[in-house]
């Protein structure tokens, strides 16, 4: 008897000893995942739990002072007017339509001008209206580079954009580029076609620097 009250007393103290650090190093591990993360305890676990997702934010492509135009996509959002938040496309006349709004001109304006007009006119339906305008898509503004260029593609046209300033968007030039015949395709309203030449060799010699123009929307630069 006296011999198993000796051994449970020696017992006794080694079980919870070995409890305690058990305890003490599962607290440890968790507190150093939790500085890792810099999460609180739990936090991914309430996540899983709730099904929890990250709101994401639509950005806008371009800069501030870009000017809309017709084929355009906005991303029109007013805070908690679902009914009428949208994507809209910008239409061949410029203009917009949105719900209590009607047609918008668009066409012409900056996302902040469009933005606040938007806001004005919702004032008469909607106590303080918060409205977002933001340009998705930009189809008004386009370039095409096709050719012996390393990416051939359609482009954003950037302000001041010029020949040079293309052929080095898309890349450069490939190996067997035929650099002193590019041209530039353009479109005129009526439909007609221009071709311009730049000679990419007297160009970047100075020779006819005059030939490295502006482009304009709709603009196709030609490397054979």
């Amino acid at each position: 008897m006296r011999s198993r009250l000796l051994t449970t007393s020696i017992l006794l103290p080694i079980t919870l000893l070995i409890i305690s650090t058990t305890g003490w190093a599962f607290q440890s591990q968790n507190d150093a995942v939790n500085s890792d993360t810099g999460s609180q305890p739990g936090t991914a676990m309430i996540a899983a739990n709730t099904g929890a997702k990250t709101s994401t934010t639509v950005k806008d492509p371009v800069g501030s002072d870009f000017v809309i135009g017709p084929s355009d996509v906005l991303n029109v959002n007013v805070w908690r007017e679902s009914e009428i938040s949208r994507t809209v496309p910008v239409r061949p006349d410029g203009k917009i339509s949105l719900p209590l709004i009607g047609d918008l001109q668009a066409s012409g304006l900056t996302a902040d001008q469009l933005q606040g007009i938007i806001k004005r006119q919702l004032k008469d339906y909607i106590s303080n209206p918060e409205v977002t305008v933001i340009v998705q898509e930009v189809k008004s503004r386009q370039i095409n580079v096709v050719g012996q260029v390393a990416k051939p593609g359609t482009y954003v046209l950037a302000k001041n954009m010029t020949v040079l300033d293309s052929i080095a968007t898309a890349g450069g030039f490939k190996d067997f580029a035929k650099t002193k015949k590019i041209y530039v395709l353009r479109v005129a309203p009526d439909g007609t076609r221009t071709r311009l030449r730049f000679n990419y060799k007297q160009v970047i010699k100075g020779v006819k620097s005059k030939q490295d123009i502006e482009l304009e929307p709709r603009d196709t630069v030609v490397v054979p």
